[in-house]
């Protein structure tokens, strides 16, 4: 394998070594966010800060776990997943948000992707269009769980993936309007609840690289129920979201001691 650290021993992009993250790792988009997902944290310690990606370790019940920050978009997630696993990590949980598509999915709602809709890029080099995006069963029922024991609402479904932010918000003015506004149409009439960046690159590079992915969001605000006439509250607080993650590795911790994983 081509060593990209460039004999620093650290992961060219991410700057860490194996060893310094936890097989738990929460990945939010934002490195602003990581900050704050480290405090939930037991011990935690600043293990690098480059480009867009910033990591932290702590331990959780006494288990390693870390924090790393993605960027948006799929190619920097996909990187900061293949350098991760490089350095020892197995299983990973975004923490984002999204915007509702399906006219029950309101601001401050929980979206739990059980799959994704690869209508990205990223995903294309590493699997065949015809290969599902879905998440980890195990990680995805870990955090409907989670959500529930918090109380809080979510709802668990397939979510869209894309590439450009504006070709969701303003498709008509854009070369291509024809396709995005027929697609969003077909998205929504097959039951997508929400649209998001990251998820399908992360599920499909995670399956191609054996390790466990899934994805809790936040609805911030659900244009359709705005095109319906219908209260449209924008809702900007990650925190449900993030202990959600957490209360999910917890209960991954318990579940893989017992089953020796």
């Amino acid at each position: 394998m081509i060593d990209y650290s460039e004999g620093t021993g650290k992961l060219y992009h991410i700057q860490v070594a194996p060893g310094e993250v936890g097989r738990y790792v929460i990945l939010p988009g934002d490195p602003k966010r990581c900050e704050k997902i480290a405090q939930y944290f037991d011990n935690p310690v600043l293990i690098a800060d480059n480009r867009e990606y910033i990591t932290y370790t702590g331990t959780l019940d006494g288990v390693k776990v870390s924090v790393t920050s993605t960027g948006i978009g799929g190619p920097s997630a996909a990187i900061a997943m293949e350098e991760l696993k490089r350095c020892g990590a197995d299983t990973f949980l975004r923490v984002g948000t999204c915007g509702g598509m399906q006219l029950e999915v309101k601001g401050g709602d929980l979206v739990i992707a059980t799959g994704a809709i690869r209508a990205e890029g990223t995903s294309k080099e590493y699997a065949p269009i015809e290969y599902p995006a879905v998440a980890d069963f195990d990680v995805a029922f870990a955090m409907r769980q989670a959500a529930a024991k918090l109380g809080l609402t979510a709802h668990l479904g397939v979510v869209q993936c894309k590439d450009s932010f504006y070709g969701q918000h303003e498709p008509e003015v854009k070369p291509v309007s024809y396709e995005l506004l027929n697609k969003w149409e077909a998205w929504i009439r097959c039951g997508c609840l929400a649209s998001e960046m990251e998820s399908a690159a992360l599920f499909i590079v995670g399956s191609c690289l054996k390790v466990r992915v899934g994805t809790v969001l936040l609805a911030i605000a659900n244009q359709e129920r705005a095109k319906a006439g219908l209260d449209n509250e924008q809702v900007h607080d990650t925190s449900g979201a993030i202990r959600t993650a957490v209360e999910a590795i917890r209960l991954l911790i318990r579940q893989d001691a017992q089953e020796g994983k």
